[in-house]
């Protein structure tokens, strides 16, 4: 079997508020969940897991490739939900998207204060 990713556990001060963001956002349904994990899994069978970790929550970068209708319907949502968001990693051009790559991209925070990135084309 060649390797594939399969599971990550993001940190969140509140797993469901954290799961339902982001299944909401991705347009992606609940996966079973267990102990101290909220659920979802992605299209292509990853599974992210939300818990809430008795420690500080250290920022992490999180970027989801999607194609572009869905790209138009997250960014629409994240408008809607008045998300504050960038065209660029740096947070220098608020209230953008890019063009980069062939494609676009948004960068934003996720409601535990991850980085997120959605994209639609690959970097490579």
């Amino acid at each position: 079997m060649a390797v594939s990713f399969n599971h990550t556990i993001i940190a969140s001060r509140d797993r469901e508020e954290s799961a339902r963001f982001y299944r909401e956002l991705l347009e992606v349904p609940a996966a079973a969940s267990w102990g101290v994990f909220s659920n979802i899994q992605l299209a292509d069978g990853v599974l992210l897991q939300f818990a809430e970790p008795p420690v500080e929550i250290q920022m992490q970068h999180y970027a989801f490739l999607m194609d572009d209708e869905l790209f138009d319907r997250a960014y629409a949502r994240l408008c809607e939900w008045e998300v504050v968001h960038w065209a660029d990693p740096q947070m220098r051009r608020p209230g953008e998207i890019n063009h980069e790559h062939g494609g676009r991209g948004v960068y934003f925070k996720d409601p535990s204060g991850h980085a997120i990135e959605l994209i639609t084309r690959p970097y490579l």
